[in-house]
């Protein structure tokens, strides 16, 4: 019952994406001053979440539910984990990286891993109190 809670399979999904994203901010920092390097980013989390082959419809949520199949979010978050490259003006060697958007891309980062971490804490927290074991 409590093995594929989509909470936790949810904020599982939003760590692994802000990781992977910083990754990308890192690269685009670390290569500022590369003649042509192209600064690329991932899609948000909102496009990548969710976006099976079944469309915006109905989702089923365990087998057998609607005759659909499962979600598998984090499957499918993880394996469209792409890199996109970002649109900016070039510098006059070709480099597209502009740092203070980096800057701003990773404090946008850093508050959705936080995020993903609330929602965890407060979903095993839930979780504890409704089994009786507190925090």
């Amino acid at each position: 019952m409590f093995q594929n809670l989509e909470i936790f399979r949810m904020a599982n999904a939003l760590a692994l994406h802000s990781s992977a994203r910083q990754a990308e901010v890192a690269a685009n920092v670390a290569n500022a001053d590369t003649p042509g390097y192209r600064a690329g980013d991932l899609a948000p989390f909102s496009e990548v979440y969710g976006s099976d082959k079944a469309g915006d419809g109905m989702r089923s949520t365990r087998p057998g539910h609607l005759g659909a199949s499962p979600i598998g979010a984090a499957a499918t978050a993880e394996a469209r984990l792409s890199r996109i490259e970002t649109r900016s003006g070039a510098a006059p060697n070709g480099n597209t990286v502009s740092l203070e958007a980096e800057m701003m891309k990773s404090v946008a980062i850093k508050h959705d891993h936080e995020t993903a971490l609330s929602v965890y804490e407060s979903a095993r927290n839930i979780l504890r109190t409704s089994l009786g074991r507190g925090r």
